[in-house]
């Protein structure tokens, strides 16, 4: 009988799934999000209560079987949030302990190639939002960034952002996701706004914002014009390089429409 294993989306949860499918020898598993599952009246159900030895186990027994790349290939999957990964993941695990050494490089296995093509998704959109956000200063001095990815980039692209705003204080929130980064000049902690703080933040208002930020706006928009290549004035082809949703990002969008 089919059996299908509710966790609550975390990797530590996912990782628990694997380890109690491996103690109760179960077969025909699937993995399903808590708050997704639909109950079926001939699949049984078990939710999987996190606990962070035997997730600890399983990712050890990963990190040997696997080489830094692919572990984070791993990673990256997971952060893609998708139904199909989350299977692919799980299934992965079974391929990769119950074969030899060198599994993760068939490409004819379905679960090895998703978990690889999601990876490269997930990558390209950490670079995207590397290169297309654009901070606003409050004048209190935070900059601040609202963002909408399409994938959980915000774990991959906090190392890019310490490193190159070290010396002042920004926050980069994922407001489909309800939750952020914020740097303090020290340290990068996960912060989580209410609602009404969530709006504030969407869009700061011209006036709200320092003299200083409204002046690199606009130095921004020039620079942007000068260096207005005959490839970057088609729009189409400046799309494909900007696709239109990154452009709220971008702060000559912000102040007018391309044309």
């Amino acid at each position: 009988m089919r059996i299908t294993y509710l966790f609550d989306g975390s990797m530590e949860g996912l990782l628990c799934a694997v380890f109690e499918s491996f103690e109760r020898k179960a077969k025909q598993v699937k993995v399903e999000l808590l708050q997704h599952h639909q109950p079926d009246a001939f699949t049984e159900s078990m939710q999987i209560h996190n606990d962070s030895k035997k997730a600890g186990r399983v990712w050890s027994a990963l990190q040997k079987k696997l080489s830094p790349a692919w572990i984070r290939k791993f990673y990256c999957c997971f952060l893609s949030e998708r139904p199909d990964a989350y299977t692919s993941l799980y299934e992965f695990c079974h391929y990769l302990f119950t074969h030899p050494a060198g599994a993760e490089d068939n490409y004819g296995n379905e679960h090895v190639l998703l978990i690889a093509q999601m990876a490269r998704k997930v990558e390209r959109e950490k670079h995207r939002m590397e290169a297309f956000i654009r901070f606003q200063e409050s004048q209190d001095g935070l900059f601040y960034c609202g963002i909408d990815p399409d994938f959980n980039v915000l774990p991959l692209i906090m190392k890019h952002f310490k490193d190159r705003y070290a010396s002042q204080r920004w926050l980069i929130y994922d407001i489909n996701r309800n939750y952020g980064l914020f740097y303090d000049e020290v340290s990068v902690e996960e912060v989580h706004l209410d609602f009404e703080t969530q709006k504030r933040l969407q869009k700061i208002p011209i006036n709200a914002q320092a003299s200083k930020e409204q002046l690199y706006a606009v130095l921004w928009k020039d620079y942007f014009k000068s260096t207005n290549i005959v490839a970057r004035k088609n729009t189409k082809l400046h799309t494909q390089h900007v696709p239109k949703r990154y452009w709220k990002y971008l702060t000559e969008k912000q102040i007018d429409s391309f044309g």
